[in-house]
């Protein structure tokens, strides 16, 4: 009975000392699922790259602030130039129009009234200054009548103004009425649809457009490079990038164009180390949709060749 306390005593460190020992061993690494993204140069320059339309997201919104009556497109739909997206509400213009047209009428109708006048005053002046014997009509009388007619061709001219006046009026209302009718700027697919019928549209720009459109023919990856690495960019070097994922999707890409002006970082990776106040070198390449199916707006992670620092 005595020796059992120090027995149990002894059995308790024991485990004791087992469960600190297997608790301290390092947690095994579990594998990546997939490997991330390597570059194929010796030396290169690494960015992040976003998928972008050959000319940018176009963000469309509406030239009057109207409640939206229809919408004539749906996400994926190839438009042409001049292709109608959606109608704001019209019927306060159409009765406008219906209003101008009447006023168009009536000022037509007074210019042949005009015209009337004129030619009425006209053979009374002829007659009277016709007239040889200045006994059979005063001086006075001719005069009048020569008043007469001035004042006629004025009011002639007056209502001729008019009808120009209705036919600018009318022009406008169609301008405007034109205006309603929102349509692609230029050959595109509709990438997002952010309005629906009944909804009030807003004018001015907004910070979610009423629609997104973009040409897909070519798509444009735009690589964010350091500013720290923007020296050793050149622009007649190889670049490869793969899809952000899944590295057995990549492309080789070219270059379309670098924008000549360093920007603060918009996007941001998550990386606690990085520094909210970097600055980068946005450069877009180019490539064929055929040669890699992505979606705008996916991330790809971008190698660009580059010399080391001892070539330069």
């Amino acid at each position: 009975m005595k020796h059992t306390l120090p027995i149990l005593a002894a059995a308790g460190f024991l485990f004791a000392s087992y469960t600190v020992v297997s608790s301290n061993k390092p947690v095994p690494i579990a594998p990546a699922f997939v490997e991330p993204s390597s570059a194929p140069y010796e030396q290169f320059i690494a960015g992040a790259g976003i998928i972008e339309p050959q000319n940018e997201n176009i963000a469309i919104g509406s030239p009057l602030a109207r409640l939206v009556s229809k919408v004539a497109v749906k996400v994926g739909d190839k438009v042409s130039a001049g292709t109608p997206l959606f109608y704001l509400d019209d019927r306060e213009n159409q009765a406008e129009l219906t209003l101008r047209k009447a006023d168009l009428v009536k000022a037509k109708a007074d210019v042949l009234v005009a015209k009337a006048s004129v030619d009425d005053t006209q053979s009374l002046f002829d007659l009277a200054n016709s007239v040889s014997d200045s006994r059979a009509i005063s001086g006075e009388e001719v005069l009048k009548r020569k008043n007469a007619l001035a004042i006629a061709k004025a009011k002639l001219e007056s209502a001729t103004a008019f009808v120009e006046q209705a036919q600018a009026s009318i022009l406008q209302t169609q301008t405007t009425l034109e205006r309603l009718i929102v349509r692609a700027p230029i050959d595109s697919e509709v990438l997002q649809v952010n309005v629906r019928a009944g909804e009030f549209a807003s004018a001015g720009a907004l910070s979610k457009p009423l629609l997104i459109l973009g040409d897909l023919k070519t798509l444009h990856v735009r690589v964010d490079i350091d500013e720290n690495d923007a020296w050793r960019f050149n622009k007649n070097a190889k670049a490869v990038a793969y899809l952000r994922g899944n590295r057995q999707f990549k492309v080789d890409l070219q270059l379309a164009y670098l924008e000549p002006f360093v920007v603060p970082k918009k996007s941001l990776t998550g990386d606690s180390t990085e520094r909210v106040d970097t600055r980068v070198l946005q450069v877009l390449y180019q490539f064929d949709p055929k040669d890699l199916s992505v979606y705008v707006g996916q991330q790809m992670d971008v190698f660009i060749e580059a010399n080391s620092a001892s070539s330069l």
